[in-house]
């Protein structure tokens, strides 16, 4: 069983606690620090290099959104494996979240996610697949939509290659399913059977590594294959 080591990041203290006790049940994961604001989360991280950080939004000093960003830079200054971060966060949808998003967390996590959840959450960020509460999907996708009320596709030269193997057709049915269409309405839309939609999915899910339609549209986001 591979150890997944954890940095801690919360300013209060009883939510640190709280979150390292419930960790200590999975065999497979170790607090290895707590930290209580984000310079502090940032100096754990980079001393002690994590698998995962999993950092609260909003904290003194250096809040969580900057600290996420200086830590995922650091990830393109070297060749050392990866810190994800998973942000923490009260509510379902929270603009500083999706900043942190931008910024280069994997995902976010609710705080009063079930245990078994959220020790899912650390697992599959420290897997390197992204991590979105599936009940923030629908709010995800209406605060990253454009006045029209979609999310915008943003052009293909602006792309990264790693979404180049993905198909013209599953580019298009990925910018659907981040606006929120069923399969039902995707087949309407593109004049073909809910069948073939489901065929698509399928292969956009295994292309991308996603297990839902929570993962595939934070990947569309993330890999600018849509924008707000």
């Amino acid at each position: 069983m591979t150890e997944i080591r954890v940095v801690l990041a919360d300013d209060e203290e009883l939510v640190r606690s709280a979150i390292a006790l419930l960790l200590m049940a999975e065999p497979d994961i170790t607090v290895v620090a707590e930290a209580r604001d984000g310079d502090e989360a940032v100096t754990a991280a980079l001393t002690l290099r994590p698998d995962v950080v999993v950092m609260d939004v909003r904290m003194p000093r250096r809040d969580g959104v900057e600290a996420t960003r200086l830590i995922t830079a650091a990830n393109d200054t070297n060749d050392l494996p990866p810190i994800r971060v998973l942000m923490l966060t009260t509510y379902k949808l929270d603009e500083a979240v999706l900043r942190a998003l931008r910024a280069g967390a994997a995902g976010f996590a609710l705080k009063d996610v079930a245990p078994r959840t959220f020790a899912t959450a650390i697992r599959t960020v420290a897997a390197g697949e992204p991590w979105l509460d599936p009940a923030a999907t629908r709010a995800l996708v209406n605060e990253f939509s454009d006045r029209s009320g979609n999310p915008t596709p943003r052009p293909a030269a602006t792309r990264g290659s790693d979404t180049e193997n993905l198909t013209v057709r599953e580019i298009e049915v990925l910018q659907l399913i981040a606006q929120g269409k069923s399969n039902t309405e995707i087949g309407a839309e593109i004049y073909v059977t809910e069948a073939t939609v489901k065929t698509h999915v399928r292969s956009i899910y295994r292309k991308i590594g996603a297990r839902d339609r929570a993962q595939a549209v934070a990947y569309a986001f993330r890999n600018g294959i849509i924008h707000g």
